[in-house]
């Protein structure tokens, strides 16, 4: 009896250390790699991920109190889900959410234009 006590001990032990490893695997982070399988005696070989000539760089930026900046001009509401483009009716007295550079931009995030 004794020894199927520590056995079923020695399980447990390796259970939770297995779990501990998964869960440290699973936060680490493999920054764009993916793996392909590989026949029977290989193991996997790593294959990165091709990346977006845009990949990393923001669509929009925060205002500054309201405002946007002259390089992206765009003023977005995200409550309503529209945006204003400079010199719409409503563009003046708009206290913007995100800020885009281009009116494709907020539309690609979304957002449909502002009525006239």
């Amino acid at each position: 009896m004794k020894f199927l006590r520590r056995i079923f001990g020695l399980g447990m032990l390796a259970a939770a250390g297995y779990a501990l490893w998964r869960a440290y695997e699973r936060r680490r982070v493999d920054a764009g790699v993916t793996w392909d399988s590989q026949p029977f005696p290989y193991p996997p070989q790593p294959r990165p991920e091709p990346r977006s000539p845009s990949a990393g760089t923001a669509t929009w930026i925060e205002p500054e109190s309201g405002a946007c900046p002259t390089t992206h001009p765009v003023k977005a509401k995200l409550a309503s889900g529209i945006f204003h483009v400079p010199g719409g009716a409503n563009y003046d007295r708009t206290n913007a959410d995100r800020c885009y550079a281009s009116a494709e931009a907020a539309e690609s995030d979304g957002l449909r234009p502002a009525k006239r």
